[in-house]
């Protein structure tokens, strides 16, 4: 277990057992009674280990080889007791890893300290590979992006609760940002069915933002939407990079925020098109879970507590109640005025970017 109660993924784990086993001399090992200890006092003492890679052992004598390999195990070791995430570097599983371009990135479990690197240059999507020479090329398709934290009792729930309600809030993710009906522009029935209708303000946003959407009452602050005859999805495969957090709220509620990060490629509608274009929108949603004895609420559904949203080549300023991304021919004629953004930039919080981003105008992608 590293920081915040974050786990080595059970297959990197089957594969290093596999390895030990095997006699794999580049497997790291498993910390020893003694080096437990000594990770333990890190810990308490604030302390953290130099990066393996960067370890400089004292120059070795002939005939004392496993003097070296001893000072490095250590210093791996220490690692992957104090900070698991880099084992996941170790198996070509870690952001930004040079050695493991193209492979599947682990569930974001932490949020990141840096953006993820840039591809090669004259990448940009096909029809045949929408997401090539994006971040989001590694990242995972649908829910299987969106982690989820281990469950425990908090507030009013049990643990099962807890799991059960954390499951829901992202069944809420699928059924508002990745369900192909509304995508297209059907009214995200399931969605709102999820939402505590005795929460009036919401439920009178949501009957505007589909009769009547403009920049107060948009549905695309919760929904992703387009419309599919002007322009269509590229495949049936949506990229996701996300997570889920939980804490005790008001009156003992269990309280969650989801913060994902959602990739589509689009080509227009007309037959023939095979231009792509791809439109990032990041979303922060947090909900309550409420205790029915404190709260009016119905069973199985949550209150809002906020929403935000920051999107890149979805259209700005444009408050029809749908996506409108812009090709590559359309760009050069639409630049923001705002800042630049690099919308696969996980390593701010969304209240940091939206602190940037206000009253700053429509701001300008760096990569889509």
């Amino acid at each position: 277990m590293g920081k915040g109660g974050e786990s080595i993924p059970d297959e990197e784990w089957e594969r290093f057992l596999r390895e030990a086993e095997a006699g794999d001399k580049a497997a790291p090992k498993e910390p020893s009674a003694r080096a437990r200890m000594v990770t333990q006092r890190l810990q308490e003492e604030g302390g953290r280990p130099e990066p393996w890679r960067s370890h400089q052992p004292p120059r070795r004598r002939v005939g004392k080889g496993w003097y070296v390999v001893g000072l490095l195990a250590l210093a791996a070791l220490l690692v992957v007791a104090l900070d698991p995430g880099r084992v996941t570097g170790w198996f070509g599983g870690g952001d930004g890893s040079a050695d493991g371009a193209g492979a599947p990135l682990a569930a974001e479990s932490r949020r990141p300290d840096q953006a993820p690197p840039t591809g090669p240059a004259g990448q940009g999507p096909t029809m045949e590979e929408p997401f090539r020479g994006s971040p989001a090329a590694r990242w995972a398709d649908g829910t299987a992006g969106i982690s989820l934290p281990e469950a425990r009792a908090t507030g009013w729930m049990d643990k099962k609760q807890v799991a059960q309600a954390l499951e829901r809030t992202r069944d809420f993710l699928a059924a508002s940002s990745l369900n192909s009906g509304v995508l297209r522009g059907d009214r995200p029935t399931k969605a709102i069915s999820l939402i505590n209708p005795h929460q009036q303000d919401v439920q009178d946003y949501l009957s505007d933002a589909f009769r009547a959407p403009g920049e107060e009452n948009d549905p695309l602050l919760l929904f992703s939407r387009f419309e599919d005859t002007k322009i269509r999805l590229v495949g049936d495969v949506i990229k996701t990079r996300g997570r889920l957090t939980y804490r005790e709220g008001e009156r003992g509620a269990v309280e969650v925020t989801t913060d994902v990060t959602y990739v589509y490629p689009f080509t227009r509608a007309a037959k023939g098109s095979d231009e792509v274009a791809r439109t990032v929108v990041r979303r922060e949603i947090v909900v309550s879970w409420d205790d029915p004895d404190k709260i009016i609420i119905e069973p199985g559904t949550f209150s809002l507590v906020s929403y935000k949203v920051d999107t890149a080549n979805g259209g700005c300023d444009t408050f029809t109640g749908y996506l409108t991304p812009k090709f590559d021919s359309e760009l050069a004629e639409s630049q923001g005025d705002g800042p630049e953004v690099d919308p696969y930039d996980r390593s701010k919080s969304m209240e940091s970017r939206m602190r940037d981003a206000d009253g700053a105008g429509c701001g300008t992608a760096t990569r889509s």
